[in-house]
């Protein structure tokens, strides 16, 4: 019987992690897609085209996805994705940022305001929390493109603001507007990055406790969970101490 259980509990996992794979391709066929449709459907001649592509590869996603999500922004009629940005605050005060991509706006607020409300959280408008964020691009590079000094020296060669390296890769920042520019000059001195993305940044942080740290966790589950939400930016930081109990339980 425990060898049975066991056999049970590692397919339930091994389900649970094709659907989250799922789900990830799902939405960054949609990326690609809105972005072939915005620009052309050649990568050379669209940058976010390029960039959605790089972070697509950076996933394990198959060419074959990734070649079907292009033809699908040339198709007749279909889904017509709009970027949306949804700003609120979740437990503790923690400030969020949503990005979307959807078809329908009313049921992606409804969605996202009903995660936030369930979790301590309340959608705030416009602007409400972007101010305590940084936009800035973040180009990540595998361990395998050199050493730190090498890769710090290609950062500040190509423009770059900020360079961290560490055991698990390298993570160099720049502004969001030569974020393009800054990828292209260190492809040429590093290669391909493993992903190119404009991300929000917290200037501060919020330290949560436990009790807050486990409805922060549900509440970016849910908003990961759903196929309409793309990136989740959150200014939470949870303690090691905290982080270590969260693991035992």
């Amino acid at each position: 019987m425990a060898g049975h259980s066991q056999f049970k509990n590692i397919m339930h996992r091994k389900g649970a992690a094709d659907v989250r794979r799922s789900k990830l391709f799902s939405k960054l066929a949609r990326e690609i897609t809105v972005a072939a449709k915005l620009g052309t459907p050649d990568p050379d001649m669209n940058a976010r085209l390029r960039l959605a592509i790089i972070n697509a590869r950076a996933e394990n996603m198959p060419k074959d996805n990734i070649e079907r999500a292009i033809k699908k922004a040339a198709g007749a009629g279909g889904e017509n994705y709009e970027a949306v940005r949804y700003e609120g605050y979740g437990p503790g005060g923690v400030a969020m940022i949503v990005e979307a991509l959807t078809d329908n706006r009313n049921r992606t607020a409804g969605a996202v305001r009903s995660y936030l409300t369930k979790n301590g959280g309340a959608l705030g408008e416009s602007g409400s929390v972007a101010f305590m964020f940084d936009r800035v691009g973040q180009i990540h590079y595998k361990p395998e493109a050199g050493s730190a000094d090498k890769v710090l020296e290609a950062a500040i060669d190509a423009g770059a603001d900020d360079v961290a390296s560490d055991e698990s890769g390298h993570v160099i920042t720049t502004t969001f507007e030569s974020m393009g520019e800054v990828a292209k000059r260190l492809e040429a001195a590093l290669g391909e990055a493993e992903t190119v993305k404009a991300v929000w940044r917290p200037q501060t942080t919020t330290s949560l406790d436990e009790d807050k740290a486990v409805t922060m966790l549900k509440l970016v589950s849910a908003l990961e969970d759903d196929d309409d939400v793309q990136e989740i930016y959150a200014n939470y930081e949870i303690p090691d101490a905290v982080m270590a109990k969260l693991a035992s339980a």
